[in-house]
């Protein structure tokens, strides 16, 4: 374990603040001079329950809105096990805490406490993402999804991300609803800090069938990327058989992309939409080697099952981008430079830390890594994700100021 997130013990007598949590973190990211490095957190989250009362008031519907100032993120069951239980382990103190941490009247909450931990770890820009509200697929009454994401949108836009230009998002689509997915592509695709759109992917629907072609067709038109950002859900009947939060983690996360990616490939979408960027989030690198033999050696007996298809599926595999995080790094160091050779890391991996959860990863899990050359680690850190998102480089406030003390 690494000694990047200061202790719980150290913290006891503390008061709680973001900045304290992280000081070996941003002792790390000086001794590595990151100064002159632009890095982007292509996958962060902030916990927007805190503001939820902000949010429940862009609910459109009247009755929905009633429901959610009562009710709160309980609402539909968003709030669940699967949230919950990432809070009772790991090494970060995060979870407990957070609420008791101070923040001056503005600006807004949210843009002080990620602007606190981005400092921090040396990151310049964030692709923010909400937390337990990515559980919303499994709430059972669809027009509460489609009304809340379409009112958190509304509120990221308005509140946070029109404010700070180091704040981005991929809104969230709410996928059992084509026609309201396609009503946000075309409301928020030009609002200030939008990259791109994301599905969590543990909506049980199939990603190819054809209500879901205008989405597709208006990203590529639009030039955004569409992230499949992967979640778990404990009560699926293959992963309600494990009964340890670290069982269900390991396996849920991958599944879900696994799945989505197979269906995305086979059904020819690489084909049918060629400059659609696609963004695999939250679910490793591990199993990607394992997918890309798995499916080329079928695809090679059966070709006939993926007629769409005029290239082996590694090959598009190959030109897809991946999140780094959870990037597994433990036992073979070698197995994650054959990895990174497979997928093309140098073009196609975006840093992510995953920051505030239990798992999350420093830029020094790519920085460090010996078998990248200088520029490989400037593209995975940055780079590559300035030419996904068409961002502009910009150092943060607190990078910019030490290099003009230097």
């Amino acid at each position: 374990m690494t000694n990047d997130i200061h202790s719980f013990r150290d913290l006891a007598n503390e008061e709680f603040d973001t900045r304290t949590l992280l000081r070996n973190a941003a002792q790390q990211a000086k001794d590595r001079k990151y100064d002159d490095f632009f890095i982007v957190d292509t996958d962060s989250h902030h916990y927007e329950q805190e503001a939820f009362k902000e949010i429940a008031e862009f609910i459109e519907n009247p009755i929905l809105r009633h429901e959610a100032r009562v009710q709160g993120m309980s609402l539909g069951g968003i709030v669940s096990d699967n949230a919950l239980y990432q809070g009772n382990g790991g090494r970060i103190t995060r979870y407990p805490m957070r609420g008791k941490e101070k923040v001056p009247p503005t600006p807004h909450r949210d843009i002080t406490l990620m602007e606190r931990w981005m400092d921090s770890m040396g990151v310049d820009t964030a692709v923010m993402f909400p937390t337990p509200m990515l559980n919303l697929a499994s709430c059972p009454r669809r027009e509460e999804v489609s009304g809340i994401a379409l009112a958190y949108n509304r509120w990221l836009c308005d509140k946070v991300l029109a404010e700070n230009p180091r704040l981005k998002s991929m809104l969230y689509l709410p996928f059992y609803d084509p026609d309201m997915c396609l009503r946000m592509i075309d409301e928020f695709g030009d609002r200030k800090g939008v990259v791109g759109f994301m599905v969590t992917a543990t909506t049980y629907k199939s990603n190819f069938e054809n209500p879901y072609m205008k989405i597709y067709s208006s990203l590529q038109e639009r030039g955004m990327p569409l992230g499949f950002h992967a979640a778990f859900n404990w009560s699926e009947q293959s992963l309600s058989l494990t009964n340890r939060f670290i069982a269900v983690h390991s396996l849920g996360f991958s599944w879900c992309n696994m799945l989505y990616m197979t269906n995305w490939l086979v059904n020819g979408m690489p084909e049918r939409f060629p400059k659609l960027k696609t963004i695999w989030i939250e679910s490793g690198l591990a199993w990607l080697p394992f997918l890309m033999q798995r499916l080329d050696n079928e695809f090679m007996m059966r070709t006939s099952d993926a007629p769409l298809l005029k290239r082996k599926p590694s090959d598009y595999m190959r030109e897809m981008y991946f999140t780094s995080q959870p990037m597994e790094m433990v036992n073979n160091r070698k197995a994650l430079e054959v990895t990174f050779e497979m997928i093309n890391a140098r073009t196609q991996l975006l840093y992510s830390s995953d920051y505030p959860h239990w798992d999350m990863d420093l830029p020094s899990t790519i920085y460090d890594l010996p078998f990248l050359t200088e520029q490989d680690k400037r593209n995975i850190l940055g780079g590559n994700a300035q030419r996904v998102f068409n961002l502009e480089p910009s150092l943060s406030p607190v990078k910019q100021a030490r290099r003009s003390a230097a």
